[in-house]
């Protein structure tokens, strides 16, 4: 099967089964009005990434594919570098897009977790890649009458020493009172980088940016659905001694996080390269026609609400798009909420 790389790609959905409950917002935005939460909350966009989970080794999770074909967008990417990412861009950073795009509805609070900066990826795993990430906020429910929320950062006074103590006894509302609370609503946006420990509340549903990979370092053994976590699946392979040494205990107050963390969106962007060198994200809104030009630089596009065309193709919510570095100008019209994502800024 031959692949126009001058043209929009369509992939496929790519689910991931998680170890927390939800995606009947996921499901909704399809069209599927009445379908139940699962073990499937995640749907993973533009992914050349297979999901890690203990036990479904077996099973490969999360690669997106081209649509009508058994060709992945990682498969078409090794076989045309050059035009799908752009010469400077496999230059400085390989064949690799450094992109992982997820939408996440969560019915369950989320296990509290840790992620890997770059630098401490590189050392522990090899990998050229950290998992910062960003959450931007499009919707929610309440669960048993409570609001969605986020839990993010370390209050002042959290040491390695308190911390360990306390995922030692398994204390999950001390581990909870040990970060910030904050309600969030429809257009919030935050930058979590590696290191800062969070955990999504129930009742989220939001896009997640991040660095293309899987690791997540756990400190509850057991999740709010009451599904018991691997020591694997805790600590990734690293051991519970060395994973403490992953957790930034710098501790603030909700006002500095908020200040050095939560981006207020400016014009098209949500997250610009002046907040994160990682990755990109613009919000679009398609009120009629607009012209979309490449600039010889890959992006992905998924419609999160409304119905038009894309390049004269019938687009609807729900639709994802690879948008590769040789792509000719097309354009979108309609009516229709569309986000666009980018990887690493080019420039090393």
């Amino acid at each position: 099967m031959s692949i126009n790389l001058k043209k929009p790609v369509k992939l496929s959905r790519a689910g991931a089964w998680r170890t927390y409950f939800g995606g009947s917002l996921i499901e909704k935005l399809h069209g599927n009005e009445n379908a139940p939460d699962t073990n499937f909350p995640e749907e993973w966009i533009m992914s050349t990434v297979a999901a890690r989970n203990s036990g479904r080794e077996h099973i490969v999770e999360g690669l997106s594919m081209v649509e009508g074909s058994d060709i992945s967008l990682e498969r078409l990417i090794k076989n045309n570098p050059y035009e799908c990412l752009g010469k400077e861009y496999v230059k400085n950073h390989g064949k690799t897009p450094g992109v992982l795009v997820k939408l996440i509805d969560s019915s369950e609070r989320l296990t509290i977790q840790v992620h890997l900066t770059k630098e401490k990826a590189k050392e522990v795993f090899d990998s050229p890649f950290g998992k910062t990430e960003c959450w931007h906020i499009i919707g929610g429910r309440e669960i048993n009458g409570e609001k969605p929320c986020i839990y993010f950062g370390f209050k002042k006074g959290i040491t390695r020493e308190k911390w360990k103590e306390i995922f030692d006894n398994q204390d999950i509302p001390k581990m909870l009172d040990c970060m910030h609370k904050f309600e969030v609503k429809e257009g919030d946006t935050f930058l979590i980088e590696g290191g800062i420990p969070h955990a999504i509340g129930a009742g989220c549903f939001l896009v997640e940016v991040q660095e293309p990979t899987d690791f997540t370092i756990r400190t509850e053994k057991t999740t709010p659905g009451g599904l018991c976590v691997s020591d694997f699946m805790c600590h990734q392979g690293l051991g519970f001694d060395k994973m403490f040494d992953l957790f930034d205990y710098t501790g603030y107050t909700k006002e500095e996080i908020l200040e050095k963390w939560y981006i207020k969106q400016k014009d098209e962007t949500l997250i610009g390269y002046n907040h994160t060198k990682m990755f990109a994200l613009d919000m679009l809104f398609i009120n009629g026609e607009k012209e979309i030009c490449s600039n010889n630089k890959f992006s992905g596009i998924y419609v999160l609400d409304g119905e038009g065309t894309i390049d004269g193709k019938n687009a609807k919510k729900g639709d994802q798009y690879f948008l590769a570095a040789c792509c000719d100008n097309f354009k979108i019209s309609g009516n229709m909420k569309i986000i666009r994502f980018y990887g690493p800024k080019e420039e090393v």
